[in-house]
């Protein structure tokens, strides 16, 4: 499994690049994870929104939540807007600062692995989008480190709580056949989940409710992220240096074809937990 260290390592690799050159080229909420485009016209700041909509449906009207992978908290600010408090989990000081800086009520962020959360309280609804992927390292028993996620959330809700979650995932390509450059220059330590490995740590824990496939939605997604970098390449040199930026527009490139071509693929999940043996 990667270690608390090896992940924060890895995820500030790719996250602390920095807040000002992230928001030359995502929407103005700084989603960071698969849209949910409904039409190849679509803006990208109302295919985050609808994504970001469908989560917060999946987990009802939640009044406590958990957000696993915050990023810089998108569903953290939605959350605080409809009155709920929210605790949002990241591995990146940076981001964390920058959720903080906004001040959102009833919203308190950690640095913290999720391996080290301990609720003060249990939650309503658990949100996770675009951290699982990270969980697990190549050469380790996935489904266990999946299992060992699932039964923590499982008794962080109450009875009648729901996990909403968001994952890339291998499709058809195997991990021997993934890209040593996503691998060792954007996605460090990194192994994706399988869907049937998914199921398979989750089963006698959660139901699954739902799987929704979103592979072209990310192939969508990417693009409008490579367009939007495109068009701001100038400033985005001036922010982060022209080694990082070619490094981010091959990896958005080959992104969206591998989604295109079926070798990854996004998947959404709502899950339910069993209590004693029975769904409830």
């Amino acid at each position: 499994m990667v270690t608390p260290a090896e992940a924060a390592a890895a995820v500030r690799h790719h996250y602390d690049v920095g807040d000002e050159f992230y928001a030359l080229w995502l929407d103005r909420s700084m989603t960071y994870s698969c849209a949910m485009p409904d039409s190849p016209d679509d803006t990208l700041d109302a295919a985050q929104d609808r994504k970001l909509r469908f989560h917060l449906d999946a987990i009802g009207d939640a009044r406590h939540v958990l957000d696993v992978g915050c990023g810089w908290g998108s569903v953290l600010q939605r959350l605080s807007g409809r009155g709920a408090r929210a605790v949002g989990l990241t591995l990146s000081p940076r981001q964390a600062a920058y959720v903080g800086s906004r001040g959102y009520p009833g919203v308190s962020v950690r640095t913290e692995h999720w391996l080290h959360h301990e609720p003060a309280a249990p939650y309503d609804g658990i949100v996770s989008i675009g951290a699982f992927e990270h969980f697990a390292a190549p050469g380790d028993d996935k489904v266990a480190v999946y299992r060992d996620f699932f039964t923590r959330c499982r008794g962080w809700l109450r009875e009648e709580g729901v996990l909403s979650l968001q994952t890339i995932a291998y499709a058809n390509m195997s991990a021997a056949d993934a890209s040593e450059f996503m691998r060792q220059e954007i996605f460090p330590d990194a192994d994706l989940p399988t869907l049937a490995e998914i199921t398979a740590a989750a089963e006698g824990i959660f139901e699954v409710q739902s799987v929704h496939n979103g592979r072209m939605a990310y192939a969508w997604t990417c693009e409008q992220w490579a367009r939007r970098l495109r068009a701001r390449r100038a400033e985005a040199i001036e922010v982060a240096g022209r080694e990082v930026v070619a490094r981010y527009e091959r990896y958005l490139k080959l992104s969206a074809l591998g989604f295109r071509m079926g070798k990854i693929g996004l998947l959404r999940i709502v899950l339910r937990p069993y209590r004693n043996g029975f769904f409830r």
